[in-house]
């Protein structure tokens, strides 16, 4: 199992809906709402890189009102 974290910034008045849509995905395992220069922070798992390899920029940044996204594998876990 991997795991990744995605940032996101979504158009003004789409944060909600953006947030419902990314919690409905399987691979999608948390949504919050975050401070900051992003609007959202979601967590994926996934069964590979090349799984997240096609999720991103064929499921996640093609919801609508999604402006950018900035994604970070997770390496290790330690707690």
């Amino acid at each position: 199992m991997r795991f990744a974290y995605v940032l996101i910034k979504a158009v003004s008045g789409k944060i909600r809906e953006v947030a419902d849509r990314l919690a409905e995905m399987e691979e999608v395992s948390e949504v919050h709402s975050v401070s900051g220069p992003y609007d959202l922070l979601a967590k994926l798992r996934v069964g590979s890189y090349e799984e997240l390899g096609e999720v991103v920029p064929e499921r996640i940044q093609k919801i609508e009102g999604i402006r950018e996204t900035n994604t970070f594998l997770v390496f290790s876990v330690f707690k």
